[in-house]
């Protein structure tokens, strides 16, 4: 993977914002990817929360796009 390609984590919340926000950046042009790293999961439950990925060379322009949605959220 090349260093601009290199994941960020831009965002963690509730599963629903996640993917609000998702949509969001790519409605933008932006790549997002979701993890789960929790093993709340595996055993039924439900995650407090989930990350949000982003490329290291997306993080200028969506920058604001993640403000704004924090501000309204």
């Amino acid at each position: 993977m090349k260093e601009k390609d290199t994941l960020i984590k831009a965002y963690s919340g509730t599963e629903g914002l996640v993917h609000i926000l998702k949509d969001n950046l790519e409605q933008n042009g932006i790549i997002a990817t979701i993890q789960n790293n929790s093993g709340d999961s595996f055993l039924g439950g439900t995650p407090i929360a989930i990350d949000l990925y982003i490329r290291q060379n997306d993080i200028k322009k969506a920058e604001p796009i993640i403000r704004e949605f924090v501000k309204k959220n």
